[in-house]
This record gives C-alpha cells, sequence and structure tokens, in this order.
C-alpha cells in the first residue's frame, strides 16, 4: 500500500509558487514544477537570487510576460511589491484567490475608498462585516418565484407529453395490447427541461461600495434557489464566493464569504479580473452555456483593451451575457464611459442595476428570453 509522501516545508513554497503561476495564466507543466525543484537542490541555493534564476531558465515565462513573473516572484517570496525600476507595463497584477487561500492575506489597509463614490486603480486590502438585516420584498418575491422562472435548458432524458417530437412506442405498445393490438392514439415524448447554470459576477471595488452588501445578498439568494450557481467577486482580485454562499443561514454565508475576499471597496481593473477568470480552464467552463450576469458600474482603471477582448471570450462561451450597472438609471440607457462603450457590443443585456427590485426583475426574465 502506498505512502502519501509529505513535501518538506521548504518544497511546499517553491510548488505553491509554481501554482501561483498557473492560475495567472502561465503555462506550467507538473514536470517544469519537478525539474524546478531538483534545479533548486542542485544550486544549494544560497540566495534568492539563484532560486530566481533556476525559475527563469526551467519554468521559462515568455518574454512579454517578464514583468508579470517578476512582480508574482517578488509577492511570493518576498511579501512586497517590486522595487523601483521595475517595468511598469504589466503593473497592476490580479491575484486570484478561493475558498480556503485567503489566510495569508493582509487583512486590512491602511487607506480606504471612504466615499465609493470613485473608482481607483489602486488596491486595498480591507476586511469586512455584513450585519443582520431584514429581507426585503424584493427577495422574498425572488425566493418565491426564482424555482420556476429561472432559465432552463432542454435536458438529454425523456418524459411523456401531451405533444412532443418523440414517439413513445412503449407506451403506446403497451396500450395496445388492452385494445387487442390496435393503437388509436400514438404516446408522445419531449425532453425533460434542466436548470440552466448561471454565473454571477459581482464588483466590489471602492465605486460600487453602497451596492455592496445588497448584491451579496442577493448571490446568496440566488445560490439557495438554483442548484448550478457559481458567484465571483472581483476589485483588484478575483474571488470564488460560492462555496461560503451554500450556507443557510444568510449572516454565517456573507460573514465567511467576507473572510475569503480581501479587495473589498479597493480599486477597479474589471478587465485584469476577467482575463484572469477565463485564464482558469475550469473557472471558464463555468460560463460555458450559462447565464452571465456582471454587475458592475463599468468604471473601469485597467486597460480598456483587456476588459472588452475578456468580455467577447466571455459572451462567445455565455448562453446570454447581462452586464447590469448602476449608471443605467432610465430607460433606453445609452453608455457614456469608455469601457461600457467598447464593450456594448458584446453584452445582450445592459441593464439597470441600482436596486435589488431591478436585478431581481431581470434575473426572473431571463427564463423568457431566448440564447444571445
Amino acid at each position: 500500500m502506498s505512502e502519501i509522501v509529505k513535501l518538506p516545508r521548504a518544497a511546499r513554497v517553491l510548488v505553491e509558487f509554481a501554482s501561483l503561476l498557473r492560475i495567472n495564466g502561465f503555462a506550467v507543466a507538473p514536470e517544469q514544477t519537478m525539474a524546478f525543484l531538483s534545479a533548486i537542490e542542485l544550486l544549494g541555493p544560497r540566495s534568492l537570487d539563484d532560486i530566481y534564476l533556476a525559475g527563469l531558465a526551467i519554468l521559462a515565462p515568455p518574454p512579454e510576460r517578464r514583468v508579470t513573473y517578476d512582480r508574482l516572484f517578488d509577492l511570493h517570496f518576498r511579501g512586497r511589491e517590486p522595487l523601483e525600476g521595475a517595468g511598469s507595463e504589466d503593473e497592476e497584477v490580479v491575484r486570484l484567490q478561493e475558498e480556503g487561500r485567503g489566510e495569508d492575506e493582509t487583512p486590512l489597509a491602511d487607506e480606504a475608498n471612504e466615499s465609493g463614490l470613485v473608482a481607483a486603480r489602486t488596491e486595498a486590502l480591507v476586511a469586512r462585516r455584513f450585519e443582520e438585516r431584514s429581507t426585503g420584498d424584493a427577495l422574498r418575491r425572488f425566493a418565491r418565484e426564482a424555482p420556476s422562472r429561472l432559465p432552463r435548458r432542454r435536458g438529454h432524458r425523456r418524459i411523456r407529453a401531451r405533444r412532443g417530437p418523440f414517439a413513445d412506442l412503449r407506451r403506446t405498445l403497451r396500450d395496445s395490447v388492452r385494445s387487442d393490438g390496435e393503437v388509436f392514439k400514438l404516446g408522445r415524448l419531449k425532453r425533460r427541461p434542466r436548470p440552466r447554470k448561471v454565473l454571477l459576477l459581482i464588483d466590489v471595488s471602492g465605486s460600487m461600495k453602497t451596492r455592496t452588501e445588497d448584491n451579496m445578498t442577493l448571490a446568496h439568494a440566488l445560490v439557495q434557489a438554483a442548484p448550478h450557481v457559481e458567484v465571483f467577486t472581483f476589485g483588484t482580485r478575483l474571488t470564488r464566493v460560492t462555496r461560503p454562499l451554500r450556507l443557510k443561514r444568510r449572516e454565517q454565508a456573507l460573514n465567511a464569504a467576507a473572510h475569503l475576499v480581501s479587495d473589498w471597496d479597493g480599486g477597479t481593473r474589471i478587465g485584469d479580473a476577467l482575463q484572469a477568470f477565463l485564464a482558469v480552464p475550469r473557472f471558464a467552463g463555468y460560463a460555458r452555456g450559462a447565464a452571465v450576469i456582471v454587475i458592475s458600474d463599468g468604471l473601469e482603471r485597467g486597460d480598456v483593451a483587456a476588459l472588452r477582448d475578456a468580455v467577447a471570450k466571455l459572451a462567445r462561451r455565455a448562453w446570454r451575457l447581462s452586464w447590469l450597472t448602476p449608471l443605467a438609471t432610465a430607460p433606453g440607457f445609452r453608455p457614456q464611459t469608455e469601457a461600457l462603450i467598447a464593450i456594448r457590443r458584446f453584452v445582450d443585456d445592459l441593464d439597470s442595476g441600482g436596486s435589488t427590485s431591478d436585478i431581481v426583475a431581470h434575473v426572473l426574465s431571463l427564463g423568457r428570453r431566448r440564447a444571445a
């Protein structure tokens, strides 16, 4: 019976660095990780420079992403930002967090976006706690109507129906026995409807500060109402919060999610966050055939081209892509910001996200809409 080999603490740090590169979009094979450990063993190592050079030689980051590699190396091994003089073309790196990976993050920041009215690009690590509050009318309506009104898809299994595209030969032959072999009515079958996947991406940056608690409360209600829901938050980092939101008690679920997310009320880098989401194959698979809902004001402070490319890729994977923004305050809203103008042609719905009732109405209407 084989035993599970536990890596030494020093080796675990090196393996975690390879994993960090992988989740930030670098192609690092398991064989390269083993070769990386072997190279460091041969070098000693005597300093961090030896580890850095071994990583360049074995992990082989592409030249155009060398600045990102250097930044991730400094963040992981030195626990700080790069020194002055480092390149600034890829300065804003979005770090991806999953459940159980937030313990080592700095819980508080010295400066935060107090007003919540202006989008910033700098990162602020802020802890947040959700207070107990009563359930509003919109959420009660959502919990009552969501199971029957959320979007559905046709499954592969078939069920009996009065009308359907398939003949139920087994039922027809069984009924014909009762009438001495005469067939008076042909049984029909149709495909059984199945709940469609829902992917919810919530902007928790400083410019969305006043809506964050309501949006997270709605996310919890959606996870409780539907079986296939994935929820991510983004600001300067991308965090999967699906698992804590599966807890039944709302206050317990929201505060469990609050411990995972470390970029509350910080900067806004939507394009980098969506690129990080698409760089992980498992996460990108959540969007395939799903109703994707992005709740964000679209006040991007990063590269608009990166945002446009990410939204275009997301739209190709999704069944339908909805962007809900608090800026859409009236019917016939026309985007004015550079980011929303850039993504408008890739988005199927650009609707209001300024209140819980608006978001609830849009989500419940998705069941009547067709694929884009």
